[in-house]
């Protein structure tokens, strides 16, 4: 395998090496009126042994980029990786590494007691068939049961 630099960050991380549970800054763009961008890799399933079924990964971003903007209005995005083992959570102007480790604790923490998944329905959603409540929740309490592990990346 050539060790070529490519352009997207996360094709430069070697997947072999990391111990999922974790959260990593991943990148950070500048704009040009000063405006910084803080990409997190929250990882939740170990790459390439393990991924997280897509009805629940769906609900658990529905939930996720609903809920965390109660706990921070820095919140730009948080998305889902498409090999289904993570989401990227965009902050901007914030870099406080500890208080978006909180964000999301407290994010999950939110999610064990959510009754429904928001947005959830064909107006709201493109796909909203595949959602599972119970499925995002099981991936948020082991998440959390696993919180002592996030700020570990490597093995």
């Amino acid at each position: 395998m050539t060790e070529q630099k490519m352009n997207v960050e996360s094709f430069n991380l070697n997947h072999t090496k990391v111990k999922a549970p974790y959260v990593r800054l991943a990148d950070i763009k500048a704009g040009q009126n000063g405006d910084r961008i803080h990409k997190y890799d929250l990882r939740i399933c170990q790459p390439n042994r393990a991924h997280m079924e897509m009805p629940a990964l769906h609900s658990l971003e529905h939930l996720m980029a609903e809920l965390s903007r109660n706990h921070s209005d820095k919140v730009v995005d948080i998305s889902p990786m498409g090999c289904q083992t993570g989401f990227y959570i965009a902050m901007i102007n914030h870099d406080n590494y500890d208080d978006v480790l909180t964000i999301i604790e407290r994010t999950l923490n939110d999610v064990l007691d959510a009754e429904e998944v928001p947005a959830c329905n064909e107006m709201q959603c493109g796909w909203a068939a595949s959602h599972s409540l119970d499925g995002a929740q099981a991936l948020a309490r082991d998440l959390l049961s696993k919180r002592n592990e996030w700020t570990s990346v490597f093995a």
